[in-house]
């Protein structure tokens, strides 16, 4: 790579190569016609030039149309700043957030008021050119002081790289990729040594007991059954197929159990454990070369826009639904009834566990119906031992619900504004939130305030994730960044830019290596947490993605879309194929925008024509129902859902 040169040494440069004092370049009152003359003749000459540079000279078109149309609005041109805007937005789509905020500057007194003006005013747009891409644009600029002069003040042109990036302010490229090579621990976190041995004790029992009933079974059977090939079969294993997942949890660079502090295990640690390696005894082998999963879809009816999220439990026996309408719908997807307790229980009449079960409600209702918000719920998480959910809401306020007396538990206060999404750790104990109020935040059931706030994003953190050791958490905003934090220091060790539009969803694999990220920009894009860089893009979908999954080996991710499919991704491929070159991608950006690999091709007065990516292996299509949630089973069942929905989106 060559030396890089930044913007005001590109300056100097050109400066003395033209005879120009640096002095020359003071803000003059211009016509406020100029501001749409210069900007449409740089637009015209940028889409002129050569597609292989068209990407990389397309960068300066929206910083310089911003601060274009925030000097017009600060001297009062106020006709001709809407005239500017309205004439030259549509260059700029994959900008809709900041293009709606932009619009609301009415002002010159605005600006000071407008986050985005602030920020754009106080910061430098980083951009990063080819040594040949800012000869073009160099050359263009030579008689044009009015664009020299915003290339100056408000862009840091970095010249010398390979590749474009989008870019992070405050950060360089060069920064941001080594802020992205500090170490992380990514590994499992070993178990507790103690409930290991129960564990095993536990499985071995069960073994024994599986040998006996098989064995008797097949001497209960007839000469006839025996004559016919009916052979015994000894059952595989439950305590070999534990070890094996010990082992393949071993990790060089996990971190210490003593790292994140948890409570004690309990007997039902040990159950959920034992039940979890007999699902994993059943679980079906996924994967292009084997199976492609089945995929089982729920279907809210008559919720008249109303659903805003759904969350399935860990065991797969509970759905749970939050509505704008403030309450959550719970459901059990065994079909049984749903049992709470009588409105009274006199405590003294309990004496064991069936004195307690007996003044359960008879016979149950099919729904539970829980009340305690007093705004739209937005996100939901069940505990990983389903004993628990826990929801956020418009009204700033998370809740801890019990699934077994179906009563809200404890309300947690702290955001400053709506909360929009919430995760429990794989361990249970501990529960992380993102906010409007652009932070996100880790907090434990037993605490109503909350342990940690990680802030850092520019904007909403409109989802988070737990990364399956629990060490870190990671978060996704409206800023088109996804940043991974450690809990125990609160700071951000990954910092990942590339997205288009905001992020609403992630998923990270389950050996913690790989990270899935989608959402607005209709883009899924793989990201290596150990290297801190992109892997691959993924495109497909015709709208904003909802939801992410892995499968449980890591070799499929399904996602789920407003564009009413679900979408089964072979992860592997353009990772591990001997054909894929690495060297087409560069460290956390977005695909060069040429013509040749453009994905989205727009036609005029018509909707874009997607050109999926070959790691696609099959799209299912819904009944006019987007797809809000997406979860694969332990024994690898894919289950999805949505609301019915005949004319309009989530």
């Amino acid at each position: 790579m060559n030396k890089m040169a930044t913007t005001d040494e590109i300056v100097r440069q050109y400066l003395e190569r033209m005879g120009i004092e640096p002095a020359g370049l003071v803000i003059r009152n211009y016509n406020p016609e100029e501001y749409k003359k210069h900007y449409s003749s740089l637009r015209v000459y940028v889409e002129g030039s050569l597609d292989k540079y068209k990407g990389e000279l397309q960068r300066v078109l929206w910083p310089i149309f911003v601060h274009a149309y925030l000097e017009l609005v600060s001297k009062e041109y106020i006709t001709q700043a809407t005239e500017f805007f309205d004439t030259f937005q549509s260059d700029h789509s994959t900008h809709i957030k900041e293009l709606k905020s932009l619009r609301v500057i009415a002002h010159a007194h605005h600006i000071k008021e407008n986050e985005l003006a602030q920020n754009f005013l106080s910061k430098k747009f980083p951009v990063q050119m080819t040594n040949t891409a800012y000869d073009i644009f160099i050359d263009f600029l030579q008689d044009k002081s009015f664009l020299l002069r915003i290339v100056n003040q408000h862009l840091n042109i970095e010249v010398g790289a390979s590749h474009t990036e989008i870019g992070i302010p405050g950060f360089s490229s060069q920064e941001l990729e080594e802020f992205n090579q500090q170490e992380v621990q990514l590994g499992h976190m070993p178990m507790d040594p103690a409930m290991r041995d129960e564990i095993e004790k536990k499985l071995n029992d069960e073994d024994n007991y599986r040998i006996a009933q098989t064995e008797a079974e097949y001497q209960a059977g007839t000469d006839d059954q025996k004559a016919n090939g009916i052979v015994y079969q000894q059952p595989h294993s439950l305590q070999q197929e534990f070890m094996e997942k010990v082992k393949r949890e071993q990790s060089s660079d996990a971190p210490e159990r003593a790292s994140i502090p948890l409570p004690s295990y309990k007997g039902s640690d040990i159950h959920a454990q034992v039940e979890l390696i007999k699902d994993m005894s059943q679980r079906i082998e996924l994967g292009p070369s084997t199976t492609l999963p089945s995929v089982c879809f729920y279907t809210f009816h008559n919720t008249h826009n109303s659903l805003n999220c759904i969350s399935i439990s860990e065991d797969s026996s509970l759905i749970a639904g939050g509505f704008s309408d403030s309450y959550i719908k719970l459901w059990s997807l065994k079909g049984e009834k749903l049992k709470g307790f009588q409105d009274f229980v006199n405590l003294s009449e309990i004496n064991s566990a069936s004195d307690l079960e007996s003044k359960r409600e008879n016979p149950g209702t099919d729904l539970k119906k829980l009340l305690g918000h007093s705004g739209p719920i937005f996100g939901l998480s069940f505990s990983p031992d389903n004993k628990y959910l826990v929801s956020c809401s418009e009204d700033r306020t998370v809740r801890l619900w019990s699934t077994d007396t179906y009563t809200n538990v404890v309300c947690y206060k702290g955001h400053n504004s709506p909360v929009w999404d919430v995760d429990f750790s794989p361990y249970g104990f501990y529960f992380a939130t993102a906010g409007h109020d652009r932070t996100a935040r880790l907090w434990s059931c037993d605490h109503i305030y909350p342990l940690r706030i990680f802030a850092g994003h520019l904007s909403d953190v409109d989802c988070v994730k737990f990364h399956p050791n629990s060490k870190y958490v990671i978060t996704g905003s409206i800023d088109k960044s996804v940043r991974m934090w450690d809990v125990q220091r609160g700071s951000c060790f990954r910092i990942f830019s590339g997205h288009t539009g905001g992020i609403y969803c992630l998923a990270v694999s389950p050996d913690g290596r790989i990270l899935a990220s989608g959402g607005e920009d209709k883009t899924i894009m793989l990201w290596d947490l150990g290297d801190g860089k992109l892997l691959k893009q993924m495109i497909g979908h015709t709208d904003v993605i909802y939801s992410l999954d892995f499968s449980r080996e890591g070799t499929i991710l399904a996602s789920g879309s407003a564009d009413n499919t679900v979408r089964l991704w072979d992860v592997k491929k353009g990772i591990s194929d001997d054909s894929f070159d690495m060297d087409s991608l560069s460290t956390n950006k977005v695909r060069s925008q040429d013509s040749e690999t453009k994905p989205y091709s727009y036609m005029k007065s018509s909707a874009p024509t997607v050109i999926p990516t070959k790691d696609l292996m099959t799209t299912l299509l819904t009944k006019k129902t987007p797809v809000y949630k997406i979860y694969f089973t332990r024994r690898n069942l894919c289950l999805a859902a949505g609301a019915y929905c005949a004319s309009t989106r989530m």
